[in-house]
Formats: structure tokens, C-alpha cells, sequence
């Protein structure tokens, strides 16, 4: 098994698509990349710790790559936007790859310049590859969000387009439910 950490916005919205992944064993919400040790939902919110909401991924690189992951990625958040997704606001909605090692590191940055090279957005990709450094686990409430809250305003609003876009671009990369 290998970890991927990515952060894409609110960690509700990427979980869930991870979560749908062939290979992928777990996906545990939380914080990276900042300087405050076990910071809380309050204080990552308030946009002063440094760290962004993350997704830490477990997988299986025999069922799928580190680069399918970094593609799926990329075409499922908006890279091109400094410390925003849609409504969300503030470094801790930075788009990010928090490399494991050299090699994630080499894929990420080929995968980022493939889609700018081939324009697939307007704008310039903003993602920061970066060093994982540490890794805090979200508290128990954000954990499977969407697939507990799937009838909540947010999920269906927000969540709902991104898991339909999945499926409609990488089904035969989804689990069967």
C-alpha cells in the first residue's frame, strides 16, 4: 500500500471521490501543510494555521497509480484558483499535492504540466506540489461526510456534480456500488 495526500478544496467533496476509486482501500480527511501541531476544524477555518483541508489516501498501486490518482485530481477540482473552490475561501482551500517521495513528486509535476501543456483549463494551475511533512486526522464528523449527509444542501449542490463528472469521465476507474 502507498499514501497520496491532496488537498481540492472542502476535504467533504474530495473524500467522496476518492472513496469511489478501484485501489483505493481508505480516504481519511483532515490537515497538512501548515506549522500548528493537531489544529481543530475551528482553527483550520479560521485560515491562520497554515495547514489546508487534505485528503489522505490509502492505495493499492497494483489496482491504480499514483498518476491516475494526480489525473483524477486535477480534472476534478478547479487547480487554476489561488486558496478557493467555488464558495470556499482561504488558504486552507488551496489546491496541493503533499509528495511521499521523489517519485510522487516527479509524477505530480509531469501530470500538472500534461494538463497545462494541453489547455485543459483557461487559467494556469495554481497546485502547489509540496513535501508531506505531517498529517491530522479530521475530527469523527467530516469522516464519510457525503455518504452520510448525501440528501444535505451542500452535498447535493456541491458534492453531486463532482461524483456525476467521475462517473461520466473515469467509469471504468469507479467501484461498483
Amino acid at each position: 500500500m502507498e499514501l497520496a495526500t491532496f488537498a481540492g478544496g472542502c476535504f467533504w467533496c474530495t473524500e467522496a471521490i476518492f472513496q469511489r476509486l478501484k485501489g483505493v482501500m481508505s480516504v481519511k480527511p483532515g490537515y497538512s501543510g501548515g506549522d500548528v501541531e493537531n489544529p481543530s476544524y475551528e482553527q483550520v477555518s479560521e485560515g491562520t494555521t497554515g495547514h489546508a483541508e487534505v485528503i489522505q489516501i490509502e492505495f493499492d498501486p497494483s489496482k491504480i497509480s499514483f498518476e491516475k490518482l494526480a489525473e483524477i485530481f486535477f480534472h476534478l477540482h478547479d487547480p487554476t484558483t489561488l486558496n478557493q473552490q467555488g464558495n470556499d475561501i482561504g488558504t486552507q482551500y488551496r489546491s496541493a499535492i503533499f509528495y511521499h517521495n521523489e517519485a510522487q513528486k516527479e509524477v505530480a509535476e509531469k501530470v500538472r504540466n500534461k494538463i497545462s501543456d494541453e489547455h485543459v483549463y483557461p487559467n494556469p494551475i495554481v497546485t502547489e506540489i509540496t513535501p508531506f511533512d505531517t498529517f491530522y486526522e479530521a475530527e469523527e464528523y467530516h469522516k464519510n461526510y457525503y455518504n452520510n449527509n448525501k440528501e444535505g444542501g451542500y452535498c447535493r449542490v456541491v458534492i453531486d456534480p463532482k461524483i456525476k463528472k467521475l462517473l461520466r469521465e473515469y467509469s471504468s476507474e469507479v467501484k461498483e456500488e
